[in-house]
């Protein structure tokens, strides 16, 4: 890549960083707050509605491999904060211990790890995995402001700062229960993709294009394509 392609690139990187970071923060402060109303009302609602839920996954995965239930591990939030994101436990105890061996077979491009047939993975753990159920601990998350139900999906700190300062722009915002890239085909869709779907996000973002969101994953969740 000669020089001036570079700074062809570093110019547009910049532009639309700046772009991004001024889409959101011309949103509106009654919109910014409605949807925090809105995360807290509906995953407190959820987490009430789903109780029997977490009762029986949570059996379920210590009838199998015993405990803790509960996976938690660091994430990049907002502006590359990180927080501590709770889920289900789907793999078998000390299966992160074997990331960096896993890493090798990564079947996802770019900064994201995903792999179809991973062996780590419990009986109990490709079931939950398949409707989404691991994730559902994230409503607490939602409720302690972590995350929002609707924005784009963290993934590992380490691998959202590897990004580079376009890619890291999905993070203007909260990060989500679901998203363009959760409705659109999860695990099949790759990095560049789904990046700009999170971009993508940012321009769209408001209480209506929220409620379709959370309307279009319902279906998705339960046809289970894309997860894994």
């Amino acid at each position: 890549m000669d020089s001036l392609t570079r700074d062809v690139e570093k110019l547009f990187y910049r532009n639309n960083i700046m772009r991004y970071r001024e889409l959101y923060e011309e949103k509106s402060l009654v919109f910014k707050s409605l949807k925090r109303l809105f995360d807290i009302v509906a995953s407190s609602f959820a987490l009430v509605v789903l109780s029997p839920v977490f009762l029986v996954t949570a059996v379920a995965i210590f009838l199998e491999d015993g405990g803790p239930i509960f996976f938690v591990q660091p994430r990049a939030g907002k502006d590359m904060n990180p927080f501590d994101m709770y889920k289900f436990r789907s793999m078998y105890k000390g299966a992160d211990r074997k990331f960096e061996e896993m890493m090798k077979k990564n079947e996802q491009s770019g900064h994201a790890f995903k792999i179809k047939d991973d062996p780590r993975i419990t009986k109990v753990g490709r079931f939950i995995r398949k409707y989404s159920i691991d994730e559902l601990p994230q409503l607490i998350n939602i409720l302690k402001g972590d995350m929002s139900i609707v924005g784009p999906r963290p993934i590992l700190t380490f691998q959202m700062e590897a990004c580079n300062e376009y890619e890291k722009q999905r993070l203007i915002v909260k990060p989500g229960l679901t998203c363009y890239w959760q409705i659109s085909g999860r695990a099949d869709i790759k990095w560049k993709e789904w990046v700009e779907l999170d971009l993508k996000y940012i321009e769209d973002m408001g209480m209506l294009t929220d409620i379709k969101m959370i309307l279009k994953t319902v279906p998705v969740v339960f046809h289970g394509d894309g997860a894994y």
